[in-house]
């Protein structure tokens, strides 16, 4: 269900971009504007950030192989991965020169009115787009913070979707503003203080993106409350005094690795064992779904003895 609602809000921001693309380069070339060229721009890095979301939700399910035993699911994150070079490069990159040359060869622009029409238009279309994605996303934050939400979720593309959305509209601001002043004051240098906001806002976005998907592609830990939950799940299987340690990691947004060590009794033989530990795998599937491969050992706990922190 998490991985369908993702996709409802890529396709939704995937459709509202192109719209607003094509809307943004027909007002550039007809006013000369270098923020509403910029936002073109940026429209066209936001749909290819789409189109590379929704191939790596596509390759990311993939079965298994001999090469890859744990499957394909963190091609997720590597494609989140590249959006944020996308953004960074041809967005935000893009956007800082163009602004830049705006500032130093002004020129007034035409027809102004074309692209405050298309800034309002473009600006409904992203809402509704963010929308979709914070809907989406309500179904799994909870009571969680936005930010603290983007930063511990471990599916990639509703954060990705969420930051460019409100990206998007926070650059159709800067847009509107640069218009504007460039029209009251007959002045085009605010059209290119305005693209150079525009571009400094995608590559801080880029930035944050790339900082949370380098942190997924190396392999994050399962969050707090689903280890509560494991631990709680193990303990309540019969013949499991303590966990000696625990480990997990996201093989991917919905693919929960999980190690652990726990402690039995000396005198259990074999069957006892096994009856153990199939009892506990089966409670820490149905405390936590994702756990997908669970890998338990055995062991009789010894005060003192060293072993890895828990």
């Amino acid at each position: 269900m998490a991985s369908e609602g993702s996709t409802r809000a890529v396709v939704t921001a995937l459709g509202a971009n192109l719209a607003i693309g094509v809307s943004k380069f027909v007002a550039a070339a007809i006013t000369g504007s270098a923020s509403m060229l910029a936002e073109g721009v940026h429209s066209v890095a936001d749909s290819a950030n789409q189109v590379l979301l929704l191939i790596g939700g596509r390759r990311a399910r993939r079965p298994a192989s001999a090469l890859h035993p744990f499957g394909y699911a963190r091609e997720r994150y590597v494609y989140a991965f590249l959006v944020a070079i996308v953004l960074f490069s041809l967005g935000g990159l893009y956007a800082l020169y163009e602004g830049y040359h705006k500032v130093i060869d002004p020129h007034p622009l035409e027809s102004p009115l074309v692209a405050v029409v298309v800034l309002l238009l473009a600006a409904v279309l992203e809402g509704y787009a963010l929308r979709t994605a914070v809907g989406e996303a309500n179904r799994t934050r909870g009571d969680r913070s936005w930010l603290r939400f983007v930063r511990r979720t471990r599916s990639p593309e509703l954060p990705v979707i969420l930051l460019e959305d409100s990206g998007a509209l926070l650059g159709l601001l800067f847009a509107l503003i640069g218009v504007v002043a460039s029209v009251i004051t007959g002045n085009g240098v605010f059209d290119g203080i305005s693209t150079l906001c525009i571009g400094a806002l995608l590559v801080t976005v880029a930035v944050l993106l790339a900082v949370e998907t380098k942190s997924l592609i190396i392999g994050e830990s399962a969050v707090p409350e689903q280890l509560a939950a494991i631990e709680q799940a193990l303990l309540a299987a019969p013949g499991v005094d303590r966990i000696i340690h625990l480990r997990t990691m996201h093989l991917g947004p919905e693919e929960l690795l999980l190690a652990a060590k726990i402690a039995i009794g000396v005198d259990d033989d074999a069957a006892e064992i096994a009856a153990t530990i199939d009892d506990a795998e089966a409670r820490v599937r149905a405390a936590v779904p994702t756990a997908k491969v669970i890998y338990l050992e055995p062991d009789i706990y010894r005060p003192g003895a060293t072993s890895p922190a828990s």
